[in-house]
């Protein structure tokens, strides 16, 4: 438990104290953020705000995660295999949104990576980590992943096979990459949203750790491989994401950009991987889930019927057309993303209370 505070505590300061730094050295560099020309005429009053914020992200999450270990020594002394992965996909992600940002902000607009070659960096990054994430079996003859879908532990009944577990991987880390980053468009309402998410799943990993099958054969108990580690690291991630809201809230300073977008889409993905909620997280982060579905569904009746079922999509700027303020769209996404972490989290302890009843 000592762990997960410090690493929350380190992250949260790290990223207070450094994205001001990022602010103004951004600003020098005029690394300004473009609007689209078509959304709401008051984001053009944010044209040229500092972007490519994500970067304190990644630094706070990792040195929140590594100080925890160096200063507690808990799991084992040493980062597991399973973080260790989730960090990697979270930085490899990071990296092909710090490449989009600043192809934008050379170019000057609004479009950086085109979309394949954006996919193919999801790609590679995804079929790495999940062969990867079938590798370092521990002790007990756990992976970090497993090839069965899950919800909040492994479907047995069910199994992709390696093969299939590297598509399903790819089609993961692809959508909530992809979610996060159309959730990123108003002040504060991306960051707010992982802060919850991360939260959350930090209660997720320390209560798989209490209950793990490797301390306890009770019924109920959780065959994860690294579960406290993994609140570790969930931990630092939402100790980064709160210290960057500190800035990034309306009116932001600074935007995250897709350089911080990409990296918690695939964090979360990879969270939910290695503690066996991969379909949980789809009512955890329901309010990603929303504003993707609510571009689908937007290109969709375009193309069949030459007419748009929302004034903008993603979701949050149908409100702003409708006449909402910004930051009431803001306030009532984040209630909505807190019902969802509660809604989940209830799932998940009724679970546990179910296995552990014996029922």
């Amino acid at each position: 438990m000592r762990g997960i505070l410090i690493a929350a505590g380190v992250a949260l300061t790290v990223s207070i104290l450094l994205t001001p730094y990022l602010i103004r050295f951004f600003a020098r560099q005029g690394f300004g953020q473009e609007i689209r020309a078509e959304g709401p005429a008051s984001h053009q009053a944010k044209r040229g705000t500092p972007t490519m914020g994500g970067v304190a992200i990644l630094v706070s999450i990792w040195i929140g995660y590594l100080v925890a270990h160096l200063s507690t020594g808990e799991s084992g002394g040493s980062p597991t295999a399973s973080a260790w992965l989730v960090l990697l996909l979270t930085t490899a992600l990071g990296a092909v949104g710090f490449l989009d940002d600043l192809i934008k902000l050379r170019r000057r607009h609004n479009l950086g990576l085109s979309k394949t070659a954006k996919l193919i960096g999801q790609l590679i990054t995804a079929v790495i980590f999940s062969v990867l994430a079938l590798k370092f079996a521990n002790a007990y003859g756990l992976t970090p992943a497993s090839v069965r879908p899950s919800f909040v532990r492994d479907i047995l009944v069910l199994s992709f096979g390696t093969i299939g577990f590297v598509l399903f991987c790819y089609l993961l880390v692809s959508a909530w990459s992809n979610a996060v980053n159309l959730t990123d468009g108003l002040d504060g309402l991306a960051a707010g949203t992982s802060a919850m998410v991360l939260a959350t799943y930090v209660i997720i990993g320390f209560w798989q750790f209490r209950n793990s099958c490797s301390l306890t054969n009770a019924a109920g108990c959780y065959q994860v491989r690294d579960p406290l580690d993994v609140a570790i690291l969930a931990a630092a991630a939402a100790g980064g994401c709160i210290g960057f809201l500190w800035w990034n809230a309306a009116p932001a300073r600074i935007f995250m950009g897709d350089t911080g977008s990409l990296a918690l889409g695939g964090l979360v993905a990879g969270l939910s991987i290695v503690t066996r909620t991969e379909l949980l997280l789809v009512i955890i982060g329901g309010v990603f889930v929303v504003e993707a579905l609510s571009v689908a569904l937007q290109i969709v009746v375009f193309r069949t019927s030459r007419r748009r079922l929302f004034r903008m999509a993603p979701f949050h700027h149908h409100f702003e057309l409708a006449g909402w303020a910004e930051t009431t769209v803001i306030i009532r996404f984040w209630l909505l993303a807190a019902i969802c972490c509660a809604i989940g989290l209830g799932i998940f302890y009724s679970e546990w209370l179910t296995e552990a009843s014996g029922g």
